[in-house]
């Protein structure tokens, strides 16, 4: 009951954000929908069960919250992460997490589908993609943004913006844009900054660590092994004299003994690099741990053209024991003085984002979404988030002590209400249904 009391206060706190007092109830019955142990988490199954005996009029009701309704999305997660963040501990360390995550959907109509990667699937097929923000601690963590790649094709069509809803002001951009002006958005609210996180998907970007930088922010994130760096003690010539005509030379320039390395060959030659066994962190059977190198470097990109060398910063890299070869690199503007222990630390911290998409699709039904509309998709995933943040909340103040806040999945309501023995779910044959009940979660 205490847990139930606190749901409350919390939905409450939420439909502060929402501007119109008609809209709180939609909100607590669709938060509390996805907190049940059901299955399916689109509109008409959480309207069957949160008011079995009304079921078309709570799924109507449900619908028009969640895909017409104007609240604002980026309030509610505002109000989300107020309620969420004291309990992360940031001042023991906070960090920010990119990611994009892969939503499988069958058909061309709803917005921003197309034919790309899904990591969901591990590979290319039809589905929405959305790019994320999330605010970690080593003790939890939240996703404080969430927004849909629009593939170009989708942005310069205006019959299928139209249908959808897609804003006027949505332009193309690509995922580590959309990351960008995410990160801009959390400094200018004042948000406590973090380490940035990111997979070598957003990380080889170039310009993409320069914003980060320009950010006042620290980062740690993925490359590729074919990423060229200058070795220590390797460096470019300096421009050609000046012959006194013409414009004077600026560039640097590369020659035999003068030119970067890829990060894959400088790991490989094992004079140059100590790998040491490092341990992270303890996982769910036995601690993690494996093989790590680091070295100072100068990134090489674009350095055929560069007129000034980039600074220093850490190139770390994961040799697995028993690997032909290794399997990980990352760049880390990191002080220079870190240590291996905690730059390896702090470059794993991105396992949080992990969890979080596997709960938050698992648990709280995030790719469940049925509708076809830019609003709706931001609806139920901010929704999802505000659910999934409660559970965080409450699990970190309410862990016993001595126990990991993720040992174990907390469940806000014990069971689903009974369904009417009438009902049957669109699209399955019109004969009656077995009641269903489900046993209380712990």
């Amino acid at each position: 009951m205490e847990m139930y009391n606190d749901l409350q206060r919390y939905l409450d706190h939420l439909c502060d954000a929402l501007g119109h007092q008609d809209r709180n109830t939609g909100l607590k019955d669709y938060c509390q929908g996805l907190m049940l142990p059901i299955e399916r988490k689109s509109v008409e199954p959480l309207a069957a069960h949160t008011d079995p005996l009304h079921v078309q009029a709570k799924h109507q009701s449900l619908h028009h919250f969640v895909a017409k309704s104007e609240w604002s999305d980026t309030a509610v997660l505002d109000r989300v992460r107020a309620w969420v963040e004291p309990a992360l501990k940031l001042e023991d360390g906070c960090y920010w997490i990119v990611d994009d995550t892969g939503h499988p959907k069958q058909g061309k109509h709803s917005v921003g589908v197309a034919h790309q990667y899904c990591g969901q699937l591990g590979k290319t097929s039809r589905c929405q993609v959305a790019v994320s923000l999330t605010l970690a601690s080593e003790h939890g963590s939240l996703p404080i943004a969430y927004r849909l790649y629009v593939p170009k094709d989708w942005v310069d069509d205006a019959p299928r913006r139209k249908v959808t809803g897609i804003p006027e002001d949505i332009t193309f951009a690509t995922k580590p844009q959309i990351a960008l002006e995410q990160m801009r958005a959390a400094r200018s609210a004042g948000i406590v900054p973090g380490v940035v996180l990111a997979d070598a998907a957003y990380g080889d970007e170039t310009a993409f660590r320069d914003d980060i930088t320009a950010l006042g922010l620290l980062y740690a994130v993925g490359i590729r092994p074919m990423t060229n760096v200058w070795a220590p003690g390797v460096e470019p010539l300096p421009p050609k004299a000046w012959s006194g005509h013409g414009r004077q030379p600026e560039r640097l320039r590369r020659a035999p003994g003068h030119a970067p390395v890829s990060v894959k060959a400088l790991a490989m030659d094992r004079s140059a690099m100590r790998y040491r066994n490092i341990t992270w962190r303890d996982g769910t059977n036995t601690a993690l741990s494996s093989r790590f190198a680091c070295v100072r470097i100068r990134p090489a990109h674009g350095a055929h053209i560069a007129k000034v060398l980039r600074p220093e910063e850490w190139l770390l890299i994961e040799w697995p024991d028993g690997d032909k070869e290794p399997s990980r690199y990352w760049f880390s503007t990191a002080p220079a003085e870190a240590t291996i222990e905690q730059l390896v630390f702090v470059t794993k911290m991105r396992w949080r984002i992990e969890r979080d998409y596997r709960e938050l699709k698992q648990e709280f039904g995030l790719s469940h979404y049925e509708g076809r509309g830019w609003r709706g998709f931001h609806h139920h995933a901010t929704l999802c988030v505000a659910a999934y943040g409660f559970l965080m909340q409450h699990r970190l103040m309410y862990a016993p002590e001595g126990t990991h806040s993720d040992s174990k999945k907390n469940r806000v309501l014990p069971k689903t209400l009974a369904l009417s023995e009438d009902y049957i779910p669109r699209g399955r044959p019109a004969y009656p249904t077995p009641c269903t009940r489900f046993d209380a979660g712990t």
